[in-house]
């Protein structure tokens, strides 16, 4: 199939380990159970190993993957801290549907975000909070900036691997912002079979958003991937019509995913161009404030920043000085003179201030003592 399409990504280096991927339940030809939602929200939670369907794998492997992956989450931290790779390759052939409820929270760190808030909202919530504040930033504000910033990273990561691609849609003015958004922000919900969207799912939260990359490029590929394909499309509306009709049949969960784990895009990839991306666009636009190393690349990144928030010590409040303002001076009271001497009040008047007792007034003779 590689060899007919024209033109092919480069296998990346780390993925060596899907040849002998068995896939996950397929949803589309299981019985009804595994499209049912669990009480936490998630699809196929409730299934069981005994209602395996056509098409499906043995019973007997299916249990052996989940016995690894009940093994791997019950000692998570010690799982993460030792054999995160052994994750990486047991996401990438797929996890279990039945499991996929427990998996998920543990690998996007949501189990961890609801201990910080408890007897609050159950696993499936935190897992769309994590998803918007540690893989996909800023993709669902107001300006969607970062949908922006991934759509220049696209164009420019495909017109290296995929030249002939890349020239075709320039020239039909088919820009990335015209299919990308569509794709990125549902995680492929809209526009794939929905076991393989599970599969994009596993791989997503344990390596991040470079596995949306590598479904975006594999797509383009499938869709304009020959001459002849491309020839088919002299303009725009044509071009994007070919990209929403792929058929089904290469969309299936198990090629469609090995092709996806083949691309050669790495992290390290993709940070360079998001930050060669971000220069560019801020120079016609510098009320951007995107920061592209806040996004976290997948399950490990999240683990070690959980564990590191959980052994920092608590902030120490700095002391501070606090300055208060002057008080107001208070108005003086009137004397009150109904009923004294005019002599007395003189000699108040005249006689400056002292502290101490009072002395008693001398006695006078003068017509002064008269009252009035």
């Amino acid at each position: 199939m590689a060899a007919a399409l024209g033109e092919d990504l480069a296998q990346a280096p780390d993925t060596q380990d899907d040849s002998s991927s068995l896939g996950s339940d397929s949803e589309l030809n299981g019985p009804g159970p595994y499209r049912r939602a669990d009480r936490h929200g998630f699809i196929g939670g409730g299934a069981k190993p005994s209602e395996a369907g056509p098409g499906q794998p043995p019973l007997e492997l299916i249990r052996q993957r989940e016995m690894k992956w009940v093994e791997m989450t019950s000692h998570w931290e010690k799982t993460m801290s030792r054999r995160a790779k052994k994750v990486k390759i047991q996401c990438r052939k797929g996890i279990p549907t039945a499991l996929r409820a427990r998996c998920w929270p543990l690998l996007c760190g949501a189990q961890g975000r609801q201990a910080q808030n408890p007897n609050t909202y159950q696993e499936a919530f935190w897992c769309l909070v994590q998803i918007c504040e540690f893989y996909l930033p800023g993709y669902y504000g107001p300006h969607m900036e970062a949908i922006r910033l991934d759509a220049e990273v696209f164009s420019a990561l495909l017109g290296k691997l995929c030249p002939r691609i890349h020239k075709h849609l320039q020239q039909q003015g088919v820009g990335p912002l015209l299919y990308l958004p569509e794709w990125f922000l549902c995680l492929f919900t809209r526009s794939l079979p929905f076991a393989t969207v599970l599969r994009i799912w596993d791989a997503f939260f344990s390596e991040g958003v470079k596995v949306l990359f590598r479904v975006g490029l594999t797509l383009v590929r499938l869709a304009l991937g020959t001459a002849e394909q491309r020839k088919a499309c002299p303009g725009l509306l044509e071009t994007l019509e070919m990209l929403r009709s792929i058929p089904p049949a290469q969309l299936q969960e198990d090629p469609f995913m090995a092709q996806v784990h083949a691309v050669a895009v790495s992290e390290r990839d993709l940070q360079r161009e998001s930050l060669t991306q971000l220069a560019k666009l801020q120079k016609t636009s510098p009320e951007l404030q995107l920061r592209p190393k806040d996004r976290l690349p997948g399950a490990p990144a999240i683990f070690e920043a959980q564990q590191l928030a959980a052994t920092k010590p608590p902030d120490l409040e700095v002391p501070r000085i606090v300055v208060h303002p002057p008080e107001e001076p208070r108005p003086r009271k009137k004397p009150q003179t109904r009923g004294k001497t005019f002599h007395g009040m003189l000699t108040r008047s005249r006689s400056p201030q002292t502290d101490g007792p009072s002395r008693p007034h001398r006695a006078s003779s003068s017509f002064l003592d008269t009252r009035f």
